[in-house]
């Protein structure tokens, strides 16, 4: 890390970058962002806008239901609850009863309501409220590598179910059509999302992690000719958003994820206005 952190030292031309941590929280958005870029363009073409939100909520739950339960990592007890949580979105989802917006706002004020019961007994939620803004300059190198593990595996997947994905979210009777097991593939896809949030949410927080995942990608569209230029330009957008957000954070003295979700939907708003003279 001693090597990384000189190297960063030396070609970043900005005072914030001589501190560790710093180096730390720009390596984190490095893999956070491209992560969060990708992701965010299906959510949008599969109009999951906030589904990020509702497992943003369940960590909340997660954290409590693994202090019940004895489970000393938090990280464990979130993701083992955001994937079953995801998990059934999406099936009560693809049962067609309800519209998606619906089961994503009961599933979200579930989650929210019942973590809140658990983590305030006794007074106790104080301890577990960095969780609702998050902190991205408490990353630690070992948090690092987990990103990176995440990114890496996500590419793959990318990689392998993105033209599924792209169909499903297009027709989904076309997709079956062609013999592509699109509900399969829409649960790969939130299970995918849920590893991403709650990886990222104690840096994140659960009030921003859905305007992060979603306002790049949203931009993106925006801008886009062409379903690849859209991932392009989501993951392009999500870096510039979160590196300036995150300098420009070190010399307000304010919140690191507040600032990168403002930048980002400064980014939203010209991209909306060039997608108008466009027009």
């Amino acid at each position: 890390m001693n090597t990384i952190y000189d190297i960063l030292g030396t070609i970043l031309p900005f005072s914030a970058y001589q501190f560790n941590f710093m180096k730390n929280a720009f390596l984190a958005l490095l893999l956070l962002t491209p992560l969060l870029g990708l992701l965010g363009t299906m959510a949008v073409n599969h109009q999951m806008a906030f589904f990020s939100d509702a497992l943003g909520h369940s960590a909340l739950t997660g954290i409590g239901l693994g202090i019940i339960l004895g489970l000393r990592n938090d990280l464990v007890a979130m993701l083992v609850f955001g994937i079953v949580w995801a998990i059934l979105i999406c099936l009560i989802k693809q049962s067609g009863s309800t519209s998606t917006d619906t089961v994503i706002s009961v599933f979200s004020s579930t989650s929210v309501a019942a973590g809140l019961l658990i983590l305030a007994r006794g007074g106790k939620f104080a301890k577990y409220s960095s969780l609702l803004i998050g902190d991205i300059l408490a990353v630690t190198p070992q948090d690092l590598f987990w990103l990176l593990l995440a990114l890496v595996v996500t590419l793959i997947l990318w990689a392998l179910l993105y033209n599924p994905l792209l169909l499903t979210s297009v027709d989904p009777w076309l997709a079956r059509s062609r013999g592509i097991r699109a509900r399969l593939v829409e649960c790969v896809f939130v299970v995918m999302v849920a590893v991403a949030v709650m990886l990222s949410i104690r840096w994140v927080g659960v009030m921003l992690i859905n305007a992060l995942l979603i306002l790049p990608a949203a931009a993106g569209r925006n801008l886009a000719r062409s379903a690849r230029q859209h991932a392009a330009w989501s993951v392009g957008l999500a870096l510039l958003c979160g590196l300036v957000g995150l300098t420009l954070s070190y010399y307000w003295d304010t919140s690191a994820g507040a600032s990168i979700v403002l930048v980002s939907a400064l980014c939203f708003a010209i991209s909306f206005a060039v997608k108008k003279i466009r027009g």
